[in-house]
């Protein structure tokens, strides 16, 4: 499925959660953990829990929730969700923070099926560990996405964050690779200056260059201009199209390259024509 977008909401906020799907985001994210204090976890689970079970509550979009990152507290985070009634409620994933293992998925993935749940788990890369486990969380059965965390991820490097973020590169690399080897979607870090739309739009375009199927988004201005630079443009649709229609023909003449426009296609350019129409049709299925 498209998950361009991937909105946080606080978890302590039942106003801003049942808000979250006017933002027009691919996925909601209900969080438990970053976005609130020690203090209200209880009241954020209530409140979550209110919500996913709300029969009112059909969004178009994806729900998912960011549990608390130790088992001991994600396992407090289900048994609140879901230990009354599972069939109840509205969960379609999990977001799991400071992934460091495959055991981490699974150990989450077997928490889930105590209460007859199976949903995709978002694994969150955002410490060395998991960066160099990435690979491995990749080919956990229940892993849908990476997702890549840069604060968290510099912050356990000691790296000073950039504007250009270099100090991450690497890993931002390292993550959507992973991804792609094992056939999960990619989700790249936010923009934590979410009032700063310059910026969100050029991270948003590098993202895209280095092969993120989406991006994270803290607040919902953010959601419009990475649901844009997440679909195919007319122009770019134009291209495959005229790639594939080039490619049966080629096909009938036996021919295994050909030329577009000027430009000579082989397999590589054919697989990103092919990836655009995918997207494209993706995109369109829910808008």
């Amino acid at each position: 499925m498209v998950r361009r977008s991937l909105l946080f909401t606080p978890g302590d906020r039942p106003e801003m959660l049942r808000k979250a799907p006017q933002s027009g985001a691919d996925t909601l994210v209900f969080d438990l953990e970053d976005a609130v204090s020690p203090d209200r976890k209880a009241e954020a689970r209530e409140a979550v829990r209110s919500v996913l079970g709300d029969p009112a509550f059909d969004p178009s979009a994806e729900v998912c929730v960011r549990v608390n990152p130790s088992p001991d507290e994600y396992e407090t985070d289900l048994e609140a969700i879901l230990g009354t009634d599972a069939d109840d409620i509205r969960l379609d994933g999990v977001l799991l923070p400071k992934a460091d293992s495959q055991t981490d998925v699974r150990d989450l993935a077997n928490a889930l099926g105590t209460y007859g749940v199976s949903v995709p788990v978002f694994a969150l890369i955002e410490s060395a560990r998991g960066v160099l486990a990435a690979p491995n969380i990749a080919a956990a059965t229940a892993t849908e996405a990476l997702v890549f965390g840069a604060e968290d991820l510099a912050a356990d490097l000691g790296a000073e964050r950039t504007r250009g973020g270099e100090e991450v590169l690497y890993a931002r690399q390292r993550v959507v690779v992973a991804a792609a080897a094992y056939g999960c979607n990619a989700i790249d870090t936010p923009v934590t200056a979410f009032e700063d739309e310059t910026r969100i739009v050029e991270e948003t375009a590098f993202a895209i260059k280095l092969g993120y199927d989406g991006k994270l988004a803290i607040h919902p201005a953010q959601v419009d201009p990475i649901n844009e630079a997440f679909t195919p443009s007319e122009e770019e649709r134009e291209w495959a199209n005229a790639v594939l229609e080039a490619k049966r023909e080629a096909d009938a003449d036996d021919r295994g390259v050909f030329e577009v426009d000027g430009e000579m296609i082989d397999a590589p350019l054919i697989e990103r024509a092919r990836r655009i129409r995918e997207r494209s049709e993706s995109v369109q299925g829910v808008e």
